[in-house]
């Protein structure tokens, strides 16, 4: 089934429903953009100073502060702390993070949109101030001076005309007996402190000594291990397996049925997986149509022939129809669908005790969305949420594939049939790359004007893709997921006209890395190209000519030509290619040297502006991260459907980027006055075109993905 928002989404989300045209905005606002405004309740710690859910303080000094994101590689483990860690003027090497459990008191605990730093930089900092002023006022009453005449310093409470100096831990139990300010003061913004800085990351010392707990690494008394027997094709119904040949195996315990399928429960995972070999279990297809993806794009590419519901209209868009052949421009690219490819595969663990009093269930799993597998866990036994607990594991990467919950739903459905032991389903390879949400596929169409000099004056662009968020273009309605970026993109058009035509594929689909951004910005800045190439005029100078001077997105092209400029010319045999584009808040642009035959990315210049920056080093991280996630579905990235199942099944036909395929790649953070805004996903839309631009200029332009 399609990616679709529940009522329950909706409502956490404090959203009544899906306005036409909005699906976009809506997603948005429940994938952690807005703001959490209700009380937050701090539960019961045994550190004397609590002043708010995020951080407290032990008599020691310690400070611990609680990470309600998930950590899946993009660094909120250390950025987040970084925040409160500055504004309460705490002594870094004291702080240390625990993950916080699922629980609304916390706020909205989803990870995705880019938008953990962006969502909570003001709460926490609000956080971190209250602390501070909170042990400032504590310290001048144990003084008897003015706490206007203190101030705080790595850890201590200093009096200015004294010297005298007390350290956290002595005053946290009398901070705790203060009232929390409602509106701390917070630090000027030039004062020196955590913000900004390079620190290593606090979880990195764990993941290289091998101590890190990911989901895969949870054990527990007791526990079994479960595999599940999926069928190729979705939708379809289990209709007989050889429950005597799986016990048969070594290490299998018992076989189990769930809702939808089989599961094998044993000692171990290898034994598990076994096991499900051995059931030979058979499905029945749906009563419907077996697709294939090439039938899809057929589907897809015909349909672009026909006027879709239109998401912007704005300017004379009839100057494209009425324009001579030489002055119009037209061109249609296509997207795949895609795999996530985490390095590690779904799992869940739980623990079901219904004869606990009350009954509880436990969950461990490296999620997106904790307080949805509570919800799930909560409705699927017939408990009240608060009888759930789930706890967030490091994830083996996340991007967007970890906010859909089926595993963990999969792992209560099998605790319920052998509680009390605890279990832990884990997805094989081919599980993953079968069964996943893919991103959807896409057909795009752009066409322009030009008027007698070569400059637009108007574009079109017409869109074909499965919907997200359930919207049905024949009604009117727009997916904005699969629009985002073409009328929020950095160009000043003169006349736009955007279009959606939606349709449905009996396909499983998803948020992806960036998601419609990723498709979009193909399109977009390969078109680009393309009018430069028509009007004989360079990419840059094209660009220049269509982003207004003096903004952010003029700002950060600049800088990235600037940067591979100083470089020098491409070696013979390469060429550069171009892209810009703006997303969750940010600007980037990135130039890439590349070669043919085969094709590879040699070089990378990048330059982003994504507001104030809590940690360069993390930023700089992600967007090298986020070239290699990105190169790695450019080049090889593809899903494919023959006879209604997923052809490919492992790395060896979905392969990824190899670290001698990685370009080196250099990156410049613009300093910026404005909050920050996202990272995580910035760079990935405008890889490929990059890539594609690049490539134009020794040989025939790619317009299809994937380009290798």
């Amino acid at each position: 089934m399609p990616f679709k928002l529940t009522r329950r989404d909706l409502l956490a989300a404090g959203l009544g429903g899906v306005l036409a045209g909005g699906a976009g905005l809506v997603l948005g606002a429940f994938y952690g953009v807005r703001r959490e405004r209700h009380a937050k309740r701090v539960p019961p710690r045994e550190e004397p100073f609590a002043p708010s859910v995020f951080l407290a303080i032990a008599e020691s000094g310690a400070v611990t502060i609680w990470l309600t994101k998930s950590e899946m590689g993009q660094g909120v483990a250390t950025a987040l702390p970084q925040i409160v860690a500055h504004e309460l003027d705490a002594d870094w090497s004291l702080v240390r993070v625990e993950q916080a459990i699922a629980n609304r008191n916390y706020g909205n605990q989803t990870t995705v949109a880019s938008a953990s730093v962006a969502s909570m930089f003001e709460e926490l900092q609000r956080a971190g101030a209250a602390a501070r002023e909170m042990l400032i006022l504590a310290a001048s009453r144990v003084w008897d001076v003015p706490s206007d005449a203190c101030d705080a310093e790595r850890g201590f409470v200093v009096h200015r005309e004294s010297g005298r100096r007390l350290g956290y831990g002595p005053l946290a139990p009398l901070a705790a007996e203060l009232d929390v300010p409602d509106a701390p003061r917070l630090k000027d913004r030039g004062a020196p402190g955590l913000l900004g800085q390079p620190l290593p990351r606090l979880d990195t010392p764990e993941k290289v000594d091998g101590s890190a707990r990911f989901g895969l690494d949870v054990r527990l008394p007791g526990m079994v291990f479960a595999a599940l027997a999926r069928a190729p094709v979705n939708g379809s119904v289990l209709e007989r397996f050889d429950e005597h040949a799986a016990r048969a195996v070594p290490g299998v315990l018992e076989v189990v049925r769930t809702p939808s399928s089989v599961a094998v429960i044993a000692t171990s995972t290898w034994a598990a997986f076994r096991g499900v070999d051995a059931l030979a279990a058979t499905f029945r297809p749906p009563p419907m149509p077996i697709p294939s993806s090439a039938r899809a794009f057929e589907r897809m590419r015909a349909m672009l022939d026909e006027q879709g519901a239109i998401a912007t209209d704005r300017g004379d868009v009839s100057l494209i129809t009425t324009a001579p052949d030489d002055r119009r421009v037209r061109a249609t690219y296509e997207a795949p669908l895609l795999a996530h490819q985490t390095m590690e595969p779904p799992n869940a663990t739980v623990h079901h005790e219904p004869g606990r009093d009350p009954a509880r269930c436990r969950i461990w799993a490296p999620t997106q969305d904790p307080q949805g597998c509570q919800w799930d866990a909560a409705e699927a036994l017939g408990l009240p949420g608060a009888q759930i607990e789930v706890r967030t594991t490091w994830l083996g990467g996340g991007f967007g594939r970890r906010a859909s919950r089926d595993e963990v739903a999969e792992a209560v459905e099998i605790a319920r049939a052998v509680a009390p032991r605890p279990v832990q389903l884990v997805w094989r390879r081919e599980d993953d790359l079968r069964a996943d949400f893919y991103r959807p596929p896409a057909v795009l169409r752009v066409e322009a004007a030009l008027d007698g000099a070569g400059a637009v004056t108007a574009l079109q662009a017409r869109v074909v893709s499965p919907s997200l968020s359930g919207a049905d273009s024949t009604r009117g309605e727009i997916d904005g997921l699969a629009l985002d970026g073409i009328e929020s993109g950095p160009y000043a058009w003169p006349a736009l006209r955007v279009e959606w035509h939606g349709l449905e594929i009996p396909v499983r689909l998803g948020i992806w890395r960036s998601v419609g951004h990723s498709v979009t910005a193909f399109a977009m800045e390969s078109f680009v190209d393309e009018l430069a190439a028509h009007t004989n005029v360079d990419p840059i100078a094209m660009r220049r000519a269509l982003i207004p001077e003096g903004s952010r997105a003029r700002g950060v092209l600049d800088r990235a030509v600037a940067l591979a400029d100083a470089a020098g010319a491409a070696p013979e045999g390469r060429a550069r290619g171009v892209a810009v584009h703006a997303c969750f808040g940010s600007f980037v642009a990135l130039v890439i040297e590349a070669s043919t035959a085969p094709v590879r990315a040699h070089r990378a210049w990048a330059a982003i502006d994504c507001g104030r920056v809590v940690n360069p080093g993390i930023v700089r991280a992600q967007i090298e991260g986020g070239i290699a996630f990105a190169l790695s579905a450019a080049l090889y990235g593809r899903i494919d459907v023959e006879d209604g199942a997923v052809v490919q099944s492992n790395f060896h036909d979905a392969p990824i980027l190899r670290i001698d395929a990685m370009p080196e790649v250099e990156v410049a953070i613009a300093p910026s006055g404005e909050p920050p805004s996202g990272v995580g996903e910035l760079v990935v839309p405008v890889v490929a075109p990059a890539l594609a631009n690049a490539l134009a200029g020794l040989g025939p332009r790619p317009r299809t993905l994937p380009i290798g």
